[in-house]
């Protein structure tokens, strides 16, 4: 909005009605507007709150006028305060941003610091001036530099408490570029906020600019910044980021270790186990104590790891150290347990937890049926399911979902639609992965029609079908000889705004290979190469088996080649196609040096 003079007016903020407006300017100060010899009065009606009698009073002056009036006495700053809010709510009067910024000044010479940071509070939510208009007010007030710093300060956290932390980075580089000095008081919830709504990048600039203005890191502050980069992979920074604090004589704790643990055990790269449990022998090396939070992390990651063994012995560990496990450590290795096959120990660690007096919830149920129906045993799974249900924990979404898919694999399409049933009655509803599964095991029965109809149906309760859906569709089709039916799929997956993966272009070859349709199967993945997806070791597998079978060996010995030269290493599935498809009908490949386990496999 346009402005009738210089500064930037501030309206009522205090009832959530910021706005700027047009009003005449402020006069020049003259004899007549003078009012110095009447301000004890009006100090004196402020502090006693008869506002209707200094209404009166003051009504041939400007309330921006005594404002100033006020702020160049020596008036108390509390009540000069109280005077402003008055004129904002019962007035309805702007002062200018430079007057505002005045009062804060003379509110951080009185120490009123718990008063700014409501003021600032209200301000950031409500006003609608930039950062760099704030600052500019704060620098031109006239007030004492180490005063400006301070309400910079408090305006960087109250950007962070107000939601705001794009506004409060904005105003950490801006603080920066005056040399206001800030503390770690405002640092610390910034960059709480960074890593919680931004990338690694801001978090990393707070920090080093942190270090370079010489403001005070603490424990807080590292323990925060390890976090940041740990959830974005960087661990060799966070790494690094320990061995900042220690040359800061700051000693790392419990939750610094937990947390570059964690970072490890959710890498999902090979040896980040190792790593994390060299973490924890250097965590015991500089005597800090393990809690639970650490085993449980170790415990879940070696356990996801594939490591069952590993985990059973951190579980002896933390007994044996006199920490005891919680619901989560239960959960964490039951579940290995089940993932590992080996459901009695699963069952026998499940008496144990409720011998100890913790109580199983719906996460250690669900792994239960989870590892029954791995296992392929689903009326055990089932039995589990009604075990749990009598004990009034409430199934979810996830633990329907897993015993439906189990029936529908084992071909009990009547006990899959029953169970959907009760899931409904239940007031559990049913999500997409759930009409996934029936989608699946009615195109296993070969009814595709019905499984079609499901699908409307789906889409009919709101539920939009996904990749995993089309997938089964397109898979359905082609193992029925209709791959003409499943391509045009593939335009209703595009309209959908989705992608079709390697899956969706393979399966869909697979099927044209199996039909004998070599030309279409080449169409096919000269299309999904268009699209940004290259040929991979399960494309080349079906190509070179499609060729076989319709005798052109040949051919399939230069598709054979052609994916060597991509750099694609062969697998089982590879040399079964060359063994049975050719070496076993008298065709040599020719590819020296590449197939010398053939001999050996089967």
């Amino acid at each position: 909005m346009k402005q009738t003079r210089p500064g930037f007016l501030w309206g009522n903020f205090s009832k959530g009605n910021i706005f700027l407006r047009n009003e005449q300017p402020i006069r020049p100060f003259s004899s007549t507007d003078t009012i110095n010899g009447n301000i004890p009065i009006i100090v004196d009606l402020i502090s006693k709150q008869h506002w209707s009698k200094l209404k009166t009073h003051i009504k041939n002056t400007s309330p921006n006028t005594l404002l100033q009036q006020l702020l160049s006495s020596s008036a108390d700053p509390d009540l000069i305060y109280r005077y402003f809010n008055w004129t904002r709510k019962e007035l309805k009067q702007s002062h200018s941003l430079e007057l505002t910024c005045s009062l804060l000044h003379s509110l951080v010479i009185a120490k009123k610091y718990p008063k700014i940071r409501s003021f600032l509070d209200c301000f950031v939510m409500n006003e609608g001036f930039s950062v760099s208009s704030n600052f500019h007010a704060i620098s031109m007030c006239g007030g004492s530099f180490c005063a400006s710093s301070i309400i910079v300060d408090m305006l960087v956290l109250a950007y962070v408490k107000n939601m705001k932390p794009h506004l409060g980075f904005e105003a950490f580089k801006r603080a920066g570029d005056y040399q206001f000095k800030l503390s770690v008081l405002s640092c610390n919830p910034l960059l709480n906020a960074l890593v919680k709504e931004s990338g690694a990048g801001d978090v990393e600039y707070v920090y080093k600019e942190m270090i370079k203005r010489k403001i005070e890191c603490n424990l807080i502050t590292f323990n925060i910044v390890i976090n940041g980069l740990c959830k974005v992979g960087k661990l060799n920074r966070a790494s690094d980021c320990i061995e900042d604090m220690k040359a800061y004589g700051v000693s790392p704790n419990v939750i610094t270790y937990n947390t570059l643990i964690k970072g490890y055990c959710k890498l999902g790269k090979v040896g980040k186990m190792y790593k994390a449990d060299a973490i924890l022998k250097e965590m015991v090396a500089s005597k800090i104590t393990p809690n639970e939070i650490t085993f449980n992390i170790l415990i879940d990651g070696f356990c996801k790891d594939g490591n069952v063994s590993a985990a059973k012995k951190l579980f002896e560990d933390m007994e044996r150290q006199g920490v005891k496990p919680n619901v989560v450590t239960y959960n964490s290795l039951i579940n290995g347990l089940c993932s590992d096959g080996k459901l009695d120990e699963a069952i026998g660690l499940l008496d144990k937890m409720v011998g100890s007096g913790l109580k199983p919830n719906v996460v250690t149920y669900n792994v239960l049926i989870n590892g029954f129906c791995k296992k392929k045993m689903v009326e055990q799974a089932s039995e589990c399911f009604a075990d749990f249900v009598k004990q009034g924990i409430a199934p979810t979404v996830m633990t329907y979902n897993t015993l439906i898919d189990a029936y529908c694999k084992d071909g009990k399409m009547d006990k899959a639609f029953m169970l959907r049933k009760s899931m409904l009655d239940r007031g559990v509803l049913p999500d997409v992965s759930t009409y996934n599964c029936l989608v699946m095991g009615l195109c296993k029965e070969g009814k595709l029609e019905a499984a079609r109809k499901l699908v409307s149906e789906m889409e009919d309760k709101g539920l939009r079908a996904d990749l995993v859906t089309y997938n089964i569709l397109v898979n359905a089709f082609c193992r029925e000889g209709e791959s003409r039916k499943a391509e045009r799929l593939l335009d209703e997956i595009s309209k959908r705004g989705l992608s079709p993966s390697h899956v969706t272009y393979n399966t869909l070859m697979d099927g044209y290979c199996r039909e004998g349709n070599l030309r279409a199967a080449l169409n096919v993945r000269k299309q999904m190469e268009k699209e940004g997806r290259w040929s991979n070791i399960v494309t080349y597998n079906m190509l070179i088996r499609g060729y076989c079978k319709k005798g052109k060996l040949e051919v399939a010995n230069g598709l054979l080649n052609e994916m060597l030269e991509k750099g694609l290493i062969p697998n089982q599935t590879t040399y079964e196609i060359i063994k049975e498809e050719m070496m076993e009908k008298g065709f040599i490949p020719d590819i020296e040096g590449h197939i010398y386990s053939i001999s050996g496999s089967s």
